[in-house]
């Protein structure tokens, strides 16, 4: 039986909802779809291991093999009923891990055994579209992130995303000390105490030297940037929201760049970051700068309404992830951050960048 997740179940959803719509709305910075921006949706492609369909919208869903061969047609309307009938089941399924067993009939009967696609990039599905404004009919792949089942990580936290600073000043630290404070916020309170004793934290490199390379790709001063942006971060208790951690990141400065003429440094290149993490870009493996086939986000919003960003509209695609975006503390003791600890002679300290929608 197909068993899955809020998330997983999601990508069967879109995939029906699709099909059964007929197209795909884009959506400005607040999530809300532009009426006259959308993508008429001409087949979706799909492959389980060796098992290719295409599923082609024309007059009925027209399902076809990897050797474009017709096998069956099925009406639109029953893609569209059936993706309204998941959805209704999604919102009430509890639990990580659940089936619905009159979805996987219809699933099994269109040739789909499994709830996720088999993936070559980060693309959650791929889909063929008109372009209205080119006439082209290019092929896009779409990440897919659920607002049905909470909320959805943008950037993956792992010891890769571990950042190592130095703890400098003159002295000597009680590394014991500051260890064993565990009131929470922890990290704040650990941060805090540290500058007391007329300590300061100074960034030195990335725990994976892959996720270094591949930020100081993208632009050459962001290891150092979301090095500052953590510190912002954990050093104040109750700031999460991304967007507001920049503002106060701007104020601080602290790469001393020239703002006399209010060029938006730090916003602007943390932009290109999340872009580049929303299309492709992950900490453990080398990142070239190509999307591959995957160009946007899918979203499906907590009412069941589809709406995507796509890098043809990047301005509304990068300010919604902007504003929906949020720094999050992941496990301490799972990745291992957040203690003091002694290595070559230095006193270190390790903090962890996860990005998480909200």
């Amino acid at each position: 039986m197909l068993s899955g997740n809020k998330g997983e179940w999601s990508e069967i959803y879109v995939f029906l909802k699709l099909l059964g719509e007929g197209r795909l709305n884009a959506a400005d910075a607040n999530l809300i779809a532009i009426p006259d921006i959308y993508y008429p949706i001409i087949k979706i492609l799909r492959q389980e291991n060796i098992v290719k369909r295409e599923y082609r919208v024309n007059g009925d869903i027209k399902i076809y093999d990897g050797d474009n061969n017709e096998l069956f047609q099925l009406p639109i309307s029953e893609f569209l009923d059936r993706s309204q009938q998941l959805f209704r089941d999604l919102r009430r399924a509890e639990g990580r891990s659940f089936g619905f067993e009159d979805i996987e009939v219809f699933l099994n009967s269109i040739d789909i055994n499994s709830l996720t696609a088999l993936k070559t990039d980060k693309a959650d599905i791929k889909v063929v579209v008109h372009d209205l404004n080119t006439g082209m009919k290019p092929k896009l792949g779409f990440s897919i992130k659920s607002m049905v089942g909470g909320n959805s990580t943008l950037f993956n936290p792992g010891n890769t995303t571990n950042f190592i600073y130095e703890i400098i000043g003159d002295g000597e630290l009680d590394i014991e000390e500051i260890n064993a404070i565990n009131e929470k916020p922890k990290i704040a309170n650990r941060i805090s105490e540290i500058k007391s004793r007329g300590f300061g934290l100074k960034f030195l490199n990335i725990q994976s030297s892959t996720l270094q390379l591949n930020l100081q790709l993208i632009d050459s001063d962001l290891p150092e940037i979301l090095a500052e942006l953590l510190i912002i971060k954990y050093s104040t208790p109750g700031l999460a929201l991304l967007k507001s951690t920049i503002e106060q990141l701007t104020l601080n400065n602290p790469l001393r760049f020239d703002v006399s003429q209010g060029h938006p440094f730090y916003e602007y290149k943390i932009k290109n970051f999340l872009t580049d993490s929303a299309l492709g870009m992950t900490p453990a493996t080398i990142w070239t700068g190509q999307y591959d086939a995957t160009g946007g986000i899918i979203i499906v919003k907590e009412n069941g309404e589809l709406v995507c960003y796509h890098i043809y509209n990047r301005n509304e695609f990068q300010n919604y992830l902007l504003c929906n975006t949020q720094l999050e503390q992941a496990s301490t003791s799972r990745y291992k951050f957040g203690d003091l600890y002694v290595e070559n002679g230095r006193v270190l300290l390790k903090l962890n960048l996860q990005i998480r929608f909200n």
